[in-house]
């Protein structure tokens, strides 16, 4: 096989991800830079597009920075950096009205400020969530993908997925470790090609696939954070995995999310009998932050046996349900649910990587040339539990900021990477040892690494992990690559280092709770793990 490597001078500005993080870094570089943007599925499908609640913004007279800095610190117990929430807070209206510049078409009110009709989320003291009725991350994505699409320097890749990052080493280069470029597969072809670049921007999402069950799309298999990892960068507090509160629960339908907005508006959680529960587990009752609904319904669901509890909007009234949540009311009519007339079956669901790879407010990870943005970093904002609706305003404020200092820090191409190597392998005899990895990676974190955890548990899955990972890497170091492949090698790094943060924090806080060690300590730290720059 023949690799295509970039001639230096062209190199371009390498996205890898399409969703909201990307397209926002893409946006802002294509007018001084050359972007490719690589989507390892289809372009309209990312966890942005899924994204039903809205976005913060700071615009009401009710409202300040200092009162959303709080909301954000409250919900991250204790673990979110000030100065990083504080500075993000800072450009929420200036993102919100980027994004009506673009064309967003938000939910309006003639008189909200912007014109804009604000909606209010567990764990916010007020109203501050810009929304699209209930479907605000799809009408973003669909907007700005169309931007992209039109403009002549982003250069759009569908159906292409990035192997691993190309560093000095690949170079044997005996210097400061920096990133020159990315391996990609093109999934159609079934080719890898190198592709050179004087900057790589890891967007890839989370890494909710690694659960059994989760809100997040089939995208989300932790590529980004594997790819640093791997490359030498450090990744920070993995453990906080957020479990969304309200997931449907139907045969038919196992990633829909219910929007928090919902419960904002007035809904209730109800046990089959019809009883309200929050009140025995938090004085907010329904709007308490994610990870304290979470760990109450998981805790009604245990003590009462039952297989999901009811989310009640029923007196919320037909009309405002149709017109302030017409998609989760269509979606569950088309599933025999009339949530006007009667309450929603929900369970907890994986929902959000609050960890990632360690970035600097500039998208900048510790290798030179490489930056991180969205789901994928980790910037201190989300600390051990992320405040609903801040994820999409961190993707459109820190894109921006990586944008400019991709701009101030451009430079040409300086090498000519190697071309893959494939002399060594051969393609798949049979493929039913990924798929049988997979379920079983998937079902052994459900099982034993979910809401409530313990050390033997965990213990447990580290150590299935490692025999998976090493039936994995012979896999991958025999035959030729394939999506699925790819996708088990980065979830299972993921994993690991979910399961290493978790076995290093002796406390219970925010989204990770052990019954080992049931109190939260006075003074935490962030859970950091350092990677040795290696190749596997």
């Amino acid at each position: 096989m023949t690799a295509t490597a970039v001639a230096p001078a062209a190199s371009p500005v390498v996205i890898i991800g399409a969703g909201l993080a990307g397209l926002t870094v893409a946006l802002h570089l294509a007018d001084k830079l050359p972007v490719v943007v690589l989507a390892k599925r289809e372009l309209t499908e990312s966890a942005t597009a899924w994204a039903q609640g809205g976005i913060v913004g700071v615009l009401g007279s009710d409202d300040s920075i200092d009162s959303h800095v709080r909301d954000t610190q409250d919900a991250g117990a204790g673990l979110v950096d000030e100065a990083t929430a504080r500075f993000i807070a800072e450009r929420s209206a200036q993102a919100v009205a980027w994004l009506v510049k673009q064309g967003v078409p938000f939910t309006p009110d003639d008189d909200g400020p912007l014109g804009l009709h604000l909606t209010r989320e567990g764990g916010h003291a007020v109203r501050r969530i810009a929304h699209a009725a209930d479907a605000t991350g799809k009408a973003i994505h669909d907007q700005l993908l169309a931007a992209a699409k039109a403009h002549p320097n982003i250069s759009l890749r569908e159906r292409w997925m990035a192997l691993d990052l190309i560093t000095s080493r690949h170079l044997q280069r005996d210097e400061q470790p920096r990133c020159y470029g990315v391996y990609a597969l093109d999934i159609d072809t079934r080719k890898v090609e190198t592709l050179a670049a004087s900057a790589v921007v890891l967007a890839t999402g989370g890494a909710g696939k690694v659960y059994r069950y989760t809100t997040n799309p089939d995208t989300s298999t932790g590529d980004g954070i594997a790819m640093a990892w791997r490359a030498g960068c450090r990744v920070a507090n993995m453990e906080f995995i957020q479990f969304h509160p309200t997931c449907l629960y139907h045969p038919q339908e196992r990633s829909f999310l219910i929007t928090e907005a919902l419960r904002g508006e007035g809904a209730y959680l109800k046990l089959p009998d019809g009883t309200r529960f929050m009140a025995a587990h938090d004085e907010r009752l329904e709007l308490a932050p994610r990870d304290i609904v979470a760990r109450a319904i998981d805790f009604e669901m245990k003590k009462h046996g039952v297989d999901h509890v009811w989310l009640d909007a029923t007196h919320l009234g037909e009309a405002f349900l149709k017109e302030h949540f017409p998609t989760i009311h269509a979606r569950c009519l088309k599933l025999g649910i009339d949530i006007a007339q009667q309450p929603i079956p929900v369970v907890p669901a994986v929902h959000f990587t609050c960890g990632g790879v360690v970035t600097d407010l500039r998208g900048r990870c510790d290798l030179p040339g490489l930056y991180a943005v969205g789901e994928t970093s980790y910037t201190g904002l989300h600390g051990a539990n992320r405040l609903a609706s801040n994820s999409l305003l961190e993707c459109v404020v820190l894109g921006q900021t990586c944008a400019d200092d991709i701009v101030a820090e451009a430079r040409p191409g300086t090498a000519t990477p190697p071309a893959w190597d494939e002399s060594q392998v051969e393609d798949a005899d049979e493929q039913v040892v990924i798929a049988h990895n997979w379920d079983e990676l998937r079902l052994l974190m459900w099982n034993y690494v979910g809401i409530v955890r313990t050390t033997k548990r965990l213990e447990r899955a580290l150590h299935r992990i490692a025999l998976l990972r090493s039936e994995i890497d012979d896999y991958y170091a025999n035959f030729r690559v394939t999506r699925d492949l790819l996708e088990l090698r980065n979830l299972v790094d993921c994993a690991e280092l979910i399961v290493r943060s978790a076995l290093l924090r002796h406390e219970s806080r925010g989204l990770h709770y052990s019954r080992d060690y049931p109190d939260t300590l006075p003074a935490s730290f962030p859970t950091v793990l350092i990677a040795e720059r290696r190749r596997r």
